[in-house]
């Protein structure tokens, strides 16, 4: 993997306030869940993957476990949360997700991003789990979320959130059993209207998923970027060109 940055048996890393853009693969790259505690944030990641077509500005796998004592101070096999914040993603190359957590990760916190375009915006797969998105804008992408069966005490969580999408479904969500904790997101599809496990949204809601979230017809361009820059504190005066640069 070729990556502006990747990290292996590594914890408790910080990395921020850097400017990536074409490269061959992930812009960062977490090779594995030793220890956690790290944090990416208030980063502009963009043309990513730009010799494969999979994943996209982020990229983590948790293939084994590793004993450390990052997250409590005595030994465990469970790691401590990773955070991913204030960033703006642009997946625009080669489209998978801006945020893919593949191959069992888990024990992230992704929150306040900027995620643009993609296939999906949330992402789980290959037995991942205790994966947390709130207060993220998901940007143009095709579906909200693809996740993996998670087991009782260790569900996805998805709330807060803003998604304008390009289909009318929001995917892959856990509609029973260990079932995906969704509430108070706002969705935005062409037709104004959006399913969630094989149903309408309001009769999803009925069945206990997803409460208190709204769908309506996709928003104009500037009420999105709008809304970016006040998630990411960008300046009034910074031009649409210069949110995408």
């Amino acid at each position: 993997q070729s990556s502006f940055y990747m990290q292996a048996k590594t914890a408790q890393s910080t990395i921020s306030g850097n400017v990536f853009f074409n490269g061959p693969r992930a812009g960062v790259n977490y090779n594995d869940g030793f220890g956690g505690g790290d944090v990416l944030s208030h980063n502009l990641v963009f043309s990513t993957c730009r010799e494969s077509g999979d994943h996209g500005p982020f990229n983590s796998w948790d293939r084994q476990p590793y004993l450390t004592s990052v997250r409590t101070g005595e030994p465990s096999m469970v790691m401590a949360w990773r955070e991913i914040h204030h960033n703006f993603l642009i997946d625009n190359y080669s489209p998978q997700e801006t945020i893919d957590n593949d191959d069992g990760s888990c024990y992230y916190k992704s929150h306040d991003n900027f995620l643009v375009y993609g296939g999906q915006g949330m992402k789980n797969d290959f037995g991942g789990h205790d994966n947390h998105h709130f207060n993220n804008i998901y940007a143009y992408v095709g579906q909200a979320m693809g996740l993996d069966k998670t087991l009782e005490g260790h569900e996805d969580f998805f709330y807060n959130n803003t998604a304008i999408l390009r289909s009318a479904d929001v995917g892959g969500a856990q509609c029973s059993g260990a079932r995906t904790q969704m509430h108070d997101n706002r969705y935005f599809t062409p037709s104004g209207k959006i399913s969630l496990c094989g149903a309408p949204l309001a009769s999803a809601q009925e069945k206990g998923m997803d409460k208190g979230s709204t769908v309506s017809t996709t928003p104009t361009d500037d009420v999105v970027f709008g809304w970016a820059r006040s998630l990411l504190s960008i300046s009034e005066s910074a031009t649409t060109m210069e949110l995408f640069v």
